[in-house]
């Protein structure tokens, strides 16, 4: 079989999909690398070994990827009621015993492998899924007809995952929340209980914060940025490295491997790396990363006319805009538009286990534009 046949075969859902990843994930060996060069041969006498490593999760979320967009997507919406069962209790166990890195317990350290993965990943991806599913199978029934027990369902399990994740992630849980009301807003519930929504994950969150890891910092990272924003201080110090690198960058960049700030600037390889982008490709290379997430988030709503059910086009709206809302908004942090919040830049930033899920999410949505589910109800 030549290798033209077996992509044919086994590559199916949207090519422009297809491309985009591809593309992000040259880009990214090649930012993380030079990004995380300095640091490697300070630590490791070896520049090459973020490479391999970034390298290989890399591989291994196309790989998810690959896998997901094999399979029928109807599957998704059985699996991530066990997903979302599932969710909280890790959730819970990471705020209270999972491993602390940055002042946060987010991570749990899966044994043998010593790999530490975010249990907030897997309940994003959970409860997406099935908020889709719910609505999917209620775009039959007029708003009016809509059962006030299943719509206080849904709200529920949104304000307690949400109110789970802010224990120790504030802006993971901010995002998430925001996802969830786009859809049911596009599932078309009601007015009342998107207001009802906003309420409830604004008590259990507040409560959640509270009592959680994250509440001075939060705090004072708006506090900080609202000061900046008035002129009475000057923006916190990665903030501001990450307004040198952009302004080294000017219209074409230094150049691949050229950057300066990458041994100043914190977290230029994952929370920043949208700063060097721009500073070793410049403006230009800015504007092609947004343009690609934004073409991204017009295919996975594309994929929304292909599907021949409604939990397709809801399941494929839900994780692009996930994707691609959050891929915003580390890019407003670098450009000192909104608060820092800790986000990575998927399918760009280093990161662990964060890429699996974020190919499985993509994954998913080219299953939808395959548009093959089966018949039966879901």
């Amino acid at each position: 079989m030549s290798p033209t046949d077996w992509l044919k075969n086994n590559i199916k859902g949207d090519y422009h999909i297809w491309g985009v990843v591809l593309f992000f994930s040259i880009m990214s060996i090649a930012v993380v690398y030079s990004a995380t060069g300095t640091m490697a041969y300070q630590k490791l006498q070896s520049t090459e070994h973020y490479l391999f490593k970034h390298g290989a999760l890399v591989v291994l979320g196309l790989a998810c990827m690959w896998v997901a967009h094999r399979f029928n997507y109807v599957y998704y919406a059985r699996l991530s009621r066990f997903g979302m069962w599932l969710s909280v209790p890790l959730l819970l166990w990471a705020y209270f015993k999972g491993t602390n890195l940055n002042e946060a317990s987010r991570w749990i350290t899966i044994p043998l492998i010593n790999q530490t993965f975010q249990p907030s990943d897997l309940a994003k991806l959970a409860l997406i899924s099935n908020l889709a599913a719910m609505l999917a199978k209620r775009q039959h029934i007029k708003k009016e007809q809509y059962e006030p027990r299943i719509l206080v369902n849904m709200i529920v399990w949104i304000g307690i995952i949400c109110a789970c994740i802010v224990l120790s992630n504030a802006s993971t849980a901010a995002l998430l929340a925001a996802t969830c009301f786009l859809l049911m807003f596009i599932g078309r519930v009601p007015s009342k209980y998107l207001l009802i929504m906003v309420v409830v994950c604004m008590i259990m969150g507040s409560f959640a914060l509270l009592i959680g890891q994250r509440a001075k910092t939060s705090s004072s990272r708006l506090t900080n940025y609202w000061q900046t924003f008035q002129g009475k201080r000057p923006p916190e110090f990665q903030v501001e490295q990450s307004y040198i690198a952009l302004a080294h960058g000017g219209i074409y960049g230094q150049g691949p491997g050229n950057s300066h700030q990458r041994n100043f600037l914190p977290h230029s390889y994952s929370d920043f790396i949208f700063a060097m982008i721009v500073e070793e490709y410049g403006l230009i290379g800015g504007i092609v990363i947004i343009a690609a997430y934004l073409y991204l988030l017009w295919r996975g709503m594309r994929a929304i006319r292909k599907a021949n059910r409604a939990y397709g086009g809801l399941l494929s709206a839900g994780l692009t805009f996930s994707i691609v809302i959050q891929a915003m908004i580390n890019m407003a942090v670098s450009v000192g538009l909104v608060p820092v919040t800790g986000q990575p830049l998927p399918l760009l930033s280093m990161g662990g286990t964060s890429l699996l899920f974020t190919g499985t999410a993509i994954g998913i949505i080219i299953s939808v534009s395959r548009g093959e589910a089966d018949e039966s109800k879901i």
